[in-house]
């Protein structure tokens, strides 16, 4: 059942804030990935290891989807699946930023069934299940009911204003980044933003968790064209991520070109 898979995975996300901690303004080795990916630490590995280990062994029949694991097909074949970012926000981690996240989701047939997204130095635990609401730290969350697009609080990185991508010319906004992209979902999904954009290509670890927190919140999530997105495909990466109040969601996809 999808409430036992959120209590797992719960306790691995705070199993992987206790991991995090070792290597926290510890300078951990890193590495460059390739294709310009960005940085990746011994924290990065250390953590994907002990929740690869710990999941799977509690869920062994369970496929595994995780950015810092080597992809297979496996998965595709299982019922359902972990999808896992074991540390959103690396840079930040590795500059002393506390605004990293741990992101666990469980996907089935496509749909995520449970998410958790962790910052255990912000002490902000986001939780959902489907059908069962989302929660920060226990406490019900709700998303903003915002209808208009200009003059609104947007989560959104500066090269996603320019001009080619919207119908016109750009909205006037007000603009905030935050280091972690499932961070920014559930920003959203607690209502203290009204949306969060991304044009670039997003991988399915970085948003899974987040994606089912905010649509459990009343929001609306899907990639920039206004489709659905669907989980633990082969090649997965959603085409962006537009999420917003339902309102607020149908006029950027109006305006977005």
């Amino acid at each position: 059942m999808p409430e036992s898979d959120l209590a797992l995975l719960i306790d691995a996300a705070h199993a992987a804030g206790h991991v995090a901690a070792r290597f926290w303004r510890q300078s951990p080795r890193t590495w460059t990935k390739d294709d310009h990916q960005g940085p990746v630490s011994e924290a990065d590995y250390a953590i994907d290891n002990m929740l690869r280990d710990t999941l799977t062994a509690a869920r062994p029949d369970y496929g595994w989807l995780s950015e810092e694991t080597e992809d297979g097909t496996a998965r595709l074949s299982a019922r359902r699946t972990f999808i896992v970012d074991p540390l959103d926000g690396t840079r930040a981690f590795l500059n002393s930023d506390r605004t990293f996240a741990h992101s666990l989701a469980v996907a089935e047939e496509g749909r995520v069934v449970a998410g958790v997204v962790f910052l255990p130095l912000r002490d902000k635990l986001y939780t959902a299940s489907l059908g069962g609401g989302a929660a920060l730290n226990g406490t019900p969350i709700r998303s903003g009911s915002r209808s208009g697009l200009d003059g609104a609080e947007l989560l959104v990185a500066g090269a996603a204003m320019q001009p080619k991508y919207w119908r016109g010319h750009a909205p006037q906004i007000h603009r905030h980044l935050r280091p972690s992209l499932a961070y920014r979902l559930c920003l959203v999904a607690e209502g203290r933003f009204d949306a969060m954009l991304t044009i670039r290509d997003s991988w399915h670890w970085d948003i899974a968790a987040g994606a089912l927190i905010l649509s459990e919140a009343g929001a609306i999530v899907t990639d920039r064209l206004g489709s659905a997105i669907d989980f633990n495909t082969a090649h997965p990466v959603s085409r962006g991520v537009v999420a917003a109040g339902p309102a607020l969601h149908g006029e950027m996809l109006a305006r977005l070109t």
